[in-house]
């Protein structure tokens, strides 16, 4: 069994055919899907999802590319959220400034708080990053997350480092998420840290419908296409497809508390 720690199947790129692509995902042994909120409707958009399907489960967050909209209304209403039984984690937070749809202070303020209700929830913390990793670090070991992460799970979604940055968040508490990123021909550095990191620390993710893996890209991803980023972390580590399976969904499982 595989299971698609990060996935987006309930925006409405996918309304036109949902049940389609999860029964696809389920044919491609795909047991287990995370629905990852980016905002507020996201959010809620992702529990009434995971309500309908027992193998379904969701997360609550406000992305950084959106940090400019919050408030304490959107922030109690998240909190309430997250006292929901399908949601498992906080998240998709942090710092992305490739685009800076919202300022660096206003990204710094989203996340600090976000971490602060993820540590009051004791939920996983789930960590966009984009061109921000000394800004993401500094502010990680700032709120003191290592202690949270080592308790209750922190995971770098949709991974882009390379080694050295693996290595450093694996020493702070997190897991490391590997998507179809990974696949690309051009990813070495990328490829160099799934092949050498500890494999207890890896999880593996779509972010569908974004980032279709090697063999689908300009195309929809979809949970399903999570089984190309399991073959290539295999035909990396020089390892079975069967042995990455299991560790990954042991690894994502555990990471989640997922039963």
């Amino acid at each position: 069994m595989l299971i698609d720690t990060h996935t987006h199947i309930s925006f409405s790129e996918f309304d036109a055919d949902r049940e389609l692509v999860i029964e696809r995902a389920l044919e491609a042994d795909v047991g287990k899907m995370i629905l990852v909120g980016t905002d507020l409707e996201s959010s809620q958009n992702a529990i009434a999802l995971a309500e309908q399907h027992p193998f379904l489960w969701a997360t609550v967050g406000l992305h950084p590319h959106d940090a400019k909209d919050l408030d304490d209304d959107m922030l109690q209403a998240l909190e309430k959220l997250a006292d929901h039984p399908k949601v498992l984690a906080w998240g998709e937070v942090g710092i992305d400034l490739y685009y800076e749809h919202s300022t660096l202070k206003e990204q710094r303020h989203a996340f600090i708080a976000q971490i602060r209700l993820a540590k009051k929830k004791r939920l996983p913390l789930v960590v966009h990053t984009r061109d921000a990793w000394k800004e993401t670090f500094d502010l990680l070991v700032d709120e003191g997350v290592q202690a949270h992460a080592e308790a209750h799970g922190a995971v770098f979604h949709c991974f882009t480092g390379d080694r050295e940055i693996a290595e450093r968040g694996i020493d702070l508490g997190f897991m490391i998420s590997f998507s179809g990123i990974m696949t690309f021909k051009k990813a070495e550095a990328l490829q160099e840290a799934a092949a050498t990191i500890d494999l207890n620390k890896i999880v593996i993710e779509t972010d569908a419908p974004y980032l279709a893996p090697q063999g689908k890209r300009g195309k929809r991803n979809e949970p399903a296409y999570v089984r190309f980023v399991a073959e290539k972390l295999a035909e990396l580590r020089n390892v079975s497809y069967e042995t990455i399976a299991e560790a990954t969904s042991i690894n994502a499982e555990r990471l989640f508390r997922l039963p």
